[in-house]
């Protein structure tokens, strides 16, 4: 470390060195007022985030700014942060699951290009969307499945949930991952409590009209040929808690385990930007990145090189690591768009 000091200042004593310091400063620092965004590859998150949309995720077992929320809202919510953090070149699309099908409302997109799109499509996401009252988790997962699969880009595929199965699965039920859902990768996410809590009940319009009582459910796995609820054969198993709900993480568990998704439970201090960083939902793009801070850094040097102050400081590794930092892989959108 002796000899580099050296080095650096005899070379900082001649003026012809000197000068051209100062002048590849201004170059740099007018290049870094430009703005430039070369494309380098990066990994980034690229998938589909489907939403359950079904009943029991109206349920009011969540927390949000400290008072109970629904855990669709939560979800929602978190997701919303999730997006305003996500860096420019990640690639994201929105689904819902309802009955037994999961459907993709928005192909994966560009964040920041489609910052004001996504948050829009989130915001209307909600369970009015919902055509029918059935909730069969395990098909709507594997329906997800089939959807990234069908995709050119394969995207993953993290898929919120509360695990609540309507009608309940068969005691001797063997889910099966379909031939056609090649390669799954993604996430399974997990939200609600574990105490049962009673099902809102809501008109079409989204309007809370009581709860859901126990002889209004299918209290146990339908028949064989099953297609619509049997009211009458609800009211002889009206001691069951299906029209109860909590989140049911060792079957979600299982799932994973059977699909090869990672299964992560949601929580208030639960920070989804940082989910969706897992390796099974990033894909390596070629991505825009701001480099004028990587530019700048290099021209402070150049300065204080030329100057002179950089002989009296006391030469250590450290300082050479601040001033040389790179900029974090892949910059945030412009302060403006999170306003949107």
């Amino acid at each position: 470390m002796t000899r580099a000091r050296a080095l650096v200042e005899r070379a900082a004593g001649n003026p012809v060195t000197r000068r051209i310091a100062l002048l590849a400063a201004a170059a740099l620092t007018a290049l870094a007022l430009l703005g430039p965004r070369p494309m380098l590859p990066r990994r980034v998150f690229d998938g589909v985030v489907v939403l359950d949309i079904t009943q029991s995720m109206n349920t009011l077992d969540a927390l949000l700014d400290g008072r109970p929320a629904s855990r669709l809202v939560f979800a929602k919510a978190k997701l919303r942060q999730a997006l305003a953090r996500m860096p420019c070149g990640s690639r994201l699309g929105w689904g819902v699951f309802t009955e037994y099908r999961s459907y993709v409302l928005t192909l994966p997109v560009e964040v920041c290009g489609s910052y004001a799109e996504l948050a829009a499509t989130l915001e209307r996401i909600d369970n009015t969307m919902a055509w029918a009252g059935g909730s069969e988790i395990t098909k709507g997962l594997m329906s997800a499945l089939r959807i990234s699969a069908r995709i050119p880009e394969h995207p993953a595929i993290v898929f919120v949930t509360d695990g609540h199965e309507a009608p309940p699965l068969a005691a001797d039920f063997v889910p099966v991952v379909p031939d056609d859902a090649t390669e799954p990768h993604g996430l399974i996410v997990g939200v609600g409590g574990d105490a049962l809590q009673p099902i809102p009940k809501v008109d079409p319009t989204g309007h809370p009209i009581g709860v859901w009582g126990s002889d209004e459910v299918m209290q146990s796995a339908p028949k064989s040929g099953w297609s619509e609820p049997d009211r009458s054969a609800t009211a002889s198993a009206a001691a069951g808690t299906e029209h109860l709900s909590s989140l049911k993480e060792s079957h979600l568990r299982e799932l994973a385990a059977l699909t090869g998704l990672r299964y992560v439970r949601l929580q208030s201090s639960t920070e989804v930007d940082e989910l969706m960083r897992d390796d099974r939902t990033l894909r390596t793009l070629s991505v825009p990145v701001d480099v004028r801070t990587t530019l700048a850094g290099i021209a402070l040097v150049l300065i204080a090189f030329a100057i002179g102050p950089l002989r009296r400081v006391p030469w250590h590794p450290a300082l050479v690591q601040t001033l040389f930092r790179m900029s974090p892989s892949g910059d945030k959108r412009v302060a403006s768009r999170r306003q949107v």
